[in-house]
């Protein structure tokens, strides 16, 4: 009787197979997500930190990732892990970007151009100047989809609600919102009881703000949300054209962290001044941005009374009032937690589901 040799097992191609790049405080929420029920249908073939990164085109198991890294020899390109999404056969191939980094997101037109999904909270790209945001609108021409959710508002649906209107003939008239977490906490708390650099160095410690609180306070970040919103909206603004009101002190900006952390007390007196107008005034402090339908833009600290809607926001809460010619007696309002590791992977997760 002649022998049966077992055919080998061969893994079937996956529908979409996915790689990370980076493994910080989102990027580790991610891959808690990505061993869940709801990501069942995705394969996770690479992973990247700053330093290193692994790929493996058969899967890699989310809770291994860390060890993966940790195992590997220093030194980084993304050559492997693009190479290990083509290996799956995959129809669907997606690069996640969990990083802050410019030179990676500067990747992401590149990338949908040679037919790969990009999935980003990284704002540099589209935030950034605006021959990249066209650069953006050229690459997806071929079918590739940029999900770009956990850039603003840590996924509340905000771009998406603008898309829909926009897609329905609607068209946004003016902006107003307070659209960091972190600043959206610092004003909400400060009363003038406590010391602004306290509230900044608790803020810190929770994790609302970036490990340099400066990424915040300097309103940049608020800048490229406004950009991206307003982009999207059809306005083909530079970035040269959001006028940007730093928090921080002159003297305080040219400093290394460290530094710049022993010396938090400076911020207060300025601040001080500013909450006891405020309050003469009848008034609190707020961060907004601003947009108008001439298409001037503006971020910074604003003065608003008690019938303002951002003057009742509470924790990490983001507000987004939208006037639109068919929202315009009252602005349509989207409002919720606009911080926080765990909504930011969400919005990431949903927006590679979404394809």
């Amino acid at each position: 009787m002649s022998a049966v040799i077992a055919a080998p097992l061969v893994a079937e191609a996956p529908r979409t197979a996915v790689v990370l790049l980076g493994t910080g405080v989102v990027g580790r929420a991610l891959l808690t997500l990505l061993a869940t029920p709801a990501a069942r249908s995705l394969r996770l073939v690479g992973v990247a930190n700053s330093k290193r990164q692994h790929a493996a085109p058969d899967g890699l198991l989310p809770g291994d990732a860390a060890g993966c890294l940790a195992k590997g020899r220093d030194g980084r390109e993304n050559a492997p892990l693009l190479a290990a999404l083509d290996a799956t056969g995959a129809p669907r191939k997606v690069v996640i970007d969990a990083t802050a980094c410019a030179i990676e997101a500067g990747r992401h037109a590149g990338w949908l151009a040679a037919g790969y999904h990009v999935v980003t909270a990284n704002k540099a790209l589209a935030g950034g100047q605006l021959s990249g945001w066209r650069a953006l609108q050229g690459a997806t021409a071929n079918g590739s989809v940029y999900g770009d959710a956990a850039t603003v508002g840590a996924g509340l649906p905000v771009l998406s609600t603008l898309r829909r209107l926009r897609n329905c003939g609607d068209s946004l008239l003016t902006l107003e919102g307070v659209f960091s977490g972190s600043l959206s906490w610092l004003f909400n708390q400060y009363d003038g009881s406590r010391p602004f650099s306290s509230l900044l160095a608790d803020a810190r410690r929770l994790g609302f703000t970036e490990p340099d609180p400066r990424s915040d306070l300097s309103g940049e970040d608020v800048a490229r949300k406004l950009l991206i919103i307003a982009r999207n909206a059809g306005f083909a603004l530079g970035s040269d054209e959001v006028e940007v009101e730093s928090l921080v002190p002159e003297a305080l900006r040219g400093i290394d962290t460290k530094h710049f952390l022993e010396r938090l007390q400076e911020l207060d007196e300025p601040l001080r001044l500013r909450h006891e107008q405020a309050r003469a005034n009848g008034k609190v402090l707020r961060y907004l941005a601003r947009l108008n339908q001439r298409g001037r833009a503006r971020v910074g600290l604003v003065e608003v009374g008690p019938e303002h809607p951002a003057s009742r926001l509470s924790g990490t809460d983001n507000q987004f009032a939208l006037t639109t010619t068919r929202y315009h007696a009252t602005p349509l309002v989207i409002q919720g937690p606009g911080a926080g590791p765990e909504i930011t992977a969400q919005a990431l997760l949903g927006d590679v589901l979404a394809l």
